[in-house]
């Protein structure tokens, strides 16, 4: 996995077209079936926080960094990940694109995407869990982008093809999370196929 802040800039570029490009073919069925109690609009909605939140939390700079990784940032927003305020907000994440939800997260893609661009990796951002530099939380965000819109093609009955730099960068981050919650055994008997797969790690 490329470590470096050009290769988490490219991950995080490439999963962002790959999510634009996946919503792009939805057409009709925004109320079709998406994840769990989501239709295919609120997991988009959802799945575009992934981007609005770089750019919300690079608009108010840190003073000190309180989350030293994205491994720990995914351990500190557990509760929050799994309360029920979740699911609403990628209901309200989804009506916010409005009448045209496909060109609504093209358009968000196209103005976020430079946004992480024009930076160097060491800004100071606020986040849920606190503050944190960007080059420590985009993972976080290509790591969402990447399972969402695994589920989002699933969804649409299209293959779950996340492209590579954004897989190498997901995997390695649930791999770091299931080596420190002792489930890595039971990770890497999934994914020979040798059994079912482990409580989720995030």
């Amino acid at each position: 996995m490329d470590l470096s802040w050009d290769g988490s800039r490219r991950a995080f570029a490439d999963a962002a077209g790959w999510f634009v490009a996946v919503v792009a073919v939805v057409d009709d069925r925004w109320t079709a079936p998406g994840l769990g109690e989501w239709d295919v609009r609120a997991l988009t909605g959802h799945t575009s926080r992934s981007l609005l939140t770089v750019e919300e939390y690079l608009a108010r700079p840190a003073r000190t960094v309180e989350v030293a990784s994205a491994a720990d940032y995914f351990r500190a927003t557990r509760a929050v990940a799994a309360g029920p305020g979740v699911a609403a907000r990628g209901r309200a994440a989804g009506e916010a694109l409005g009448d045209d939800p496909a060109g609504a997260v093209a358009r968000i893609a196209a103005r976020v995407r430079p946004l992480v661009d024009a930076c160097d990796g060491t800004e100071l951002l606020t986040t849920v869990a606190g503050g944190m530099r960007l080059a420590d939380y985009l993972p976080t965000r290509t790591f969402e982008l990447a399972v969402h819109t695994a589920d989002l093609a699933v969804a649409l009955g299209l293959p779950p093809d996340v492209p590579a730099a954004p897989a190498r960068q997901a995997l390695a981050l649930a791999a770091e999370l299931a080596v420190a919650d002792g489930s890595a055994g039971a990770l890497l008997l999934a994914a020979t196929g040798r059994a079912a797969a482990p409580r989720s790690v995030l």
